[in-house]
């Protein structure tokens, strides 16, 4: 066994997972401090970005495609040693993402208003709505070169460099909101025009820094060249797991662009409770990204290097501990609900929907644990049809069907839309389980290996 494969099949699930936990949790936090911020200015200015910035995600994921792609592929090949190909995988993420995001930033500055018209959405929270997908929606081919950079730093084990770019990235973001919403050092009170601005800023600092840490780590310098000629079995590999590994989430974001009409019909004060309902959740779920992503790293080099025992061993090991971490932080959320609330808002309206939905919360948690942490190590070990099919039935068969009967049929508004969005996870959960200890996936790679 050769140097480089001892390094990269022996870094442990801790080195790799605490960066990402702090990352994820300053991506999260920004959520959370942007929405406060806009608290202070405008519930309607919280609802109208809550809506936009669903938007934006959706076109985040398809920038997702290759990156989810680079990160199993790359993993793989630095597991079975092959640092030339996970070298030349790198360049072809790049230059996919770079064309891709070109086109999706033309897509969402030309129909952005057309997009926000599903949603029924009228006055001041349509132009909130608005004005932040559009300005914002600039700087979206930015954020696709972002992303393919931090998912080769990644799938190479450098995760504190991504973790120090998004704390420096987060310091430039949460000064230009406090500038665009409280007038900072003087300066003029731009309200969500500000707060898109800074976004751009803190984006273009963020693929400045990590084109650095690329070239500072990995010796890797990107240059013309692999925008125009990009390796074309690699454009196959990348799409071949990247599609249907993103599919899954881009169909989770357009069943909640659905469900989310569902909540509009409810009212805005529904819709505004919903936006941070969403942003106090995330903290329960946290912990649960992060080690999924420190697995799925993992599990993807063991695949590489034949490891078959670990890599199911590791999934199962980090299922336990996600889903007791996730139940404990969500139980703990649910009873100090109302003191959290009354920091976002102190419209009793608001905080009388969103109260016994924190209480569903705890309900949920433990199945999306399952769901994160399992169905991104099937996607590592190269099952990625499977969760996409799931997916596909159960966030439409069930969430989205379930959201409308037990939300307006019923009348239980947005409890009942998060009850029904609980089943939803929990049936993918356990279908996730049943999928990672039946080995189906150790079956497909052998099939593999003996057509190769």
């Amino acid at each position: 066994m050769t140097i480089e494969k001892n390094k990269y099949q022996d870094q442990s699930l801790f080195n790799i997972t605490w960066p990402l936990f702090i990352e994820i949790s300053l991506h999260m936090s920004m959520g959370i401090i942007a929405t406060l911020v806009l608290s202070g200015y405008a519930d309607n200015a919280v609802a109208g970005v809550g809506v936009a910035n669903q938007i934006i995600n959706i076109f985040i994921l398809v920038f997702n495609v290759s990156a989810i792609g680079a990160t199993i592929l790359i993993g793989q090949n630095l597991g079975a040693n092959r640092i030339k190909e996970a070298r030349r995988l790198a360049r072809s993420a790049f230059g996919i993402n770079f064309w891709v995001g070109i086109v999706m930033t033309i897509v969402v500055v030309a129909f952005g208003g057309v997009f926000l018209q599903f949603y029924g959405l009228s006055g001041e929270v349509y132009g909130y709505a608005y004005t932040f997908l559009t300005i914002t929606g600039i700087s979206l081919f930015i954020e696709a070169i972002a992303l393919a950079l931090s998912a080769v730093l990644r799938s190479y084990g450098h995760t504190r460099e991504t973790m120090f770019v998004t704390v420096i990235m987060n310091v430039i973001s949460i000064i230009g909101f406090l500038i665009a919403i409280k007038g900072l050092f003087g300066f003029p009170v731009t309200g969500v025009f500000g707060v898109s601005i800074s976004i751009i800023v803190a984006r273009i600092f963020l693929v400045v820094a990590l084109f650095y840490f690329v070239y500072k780590r990995l010796a890797l310098k990107f240059q013309l060249k692999d925008i125009f000629h990009i390796n074309k079995a690699d454009v196959k590999g990348l799409l071949t797991i990247g599609i249907p590994s993103a599919g899954e989430n881009l169909s989770y974001q357009f069943s909640q662009v659905v469900i989310t009409s569902f909540v509009a019909i409810t009212g805005d004060a529904a819709l505004a409770a919903r936006v941070y309902i969403l942003n106090i959740s995330m903290v329960c779920f946290l912990f649960t990204m992060a080690i999924a992503q420190g697995t799925q790293l993992l599990v993807a080099r063991y695949v590489g290097a034949g490891n078959y025992d670990r890599a199911l061993k590791r999934g199962i090991k980090t299922l336990k501990i996600a889903v007791l971490v996730s139940l404990t932080v969500s139980l703990a959320v649910a009873l100090i609900g109302e003191p959290i609330l009354a920091v976002f808002t102190d419209n009793p309206s608001i905080i009388a929907i969103a109260l016994p939905v924190l209480w569903a919360i705890v309900f949920i948690e433990p199945g999306r644990a399952m769901n994160i942490v399992l169905m991104g190590s099937l996607k590592s070990v190269g099952d990625v049809r499977f969760p996409v099919v799931i997916g596909i039935i159960s966030m439409w068969g069930v969430a989205v069907l379930l959201s409308y009967f037990f939300g307006v049929t019923l009348g239980l508004g947005l409890l009942g839309i998060w009850l029904a969005q609980g089943i939803d996870e929990w049936l993918r959960g356990t279908f996730a389980l049943k999928r990672w200890k039946s080995q189906v996936w150790l079956k497909k790679i052998a099939i593999k290996k003996e057509s190769a």
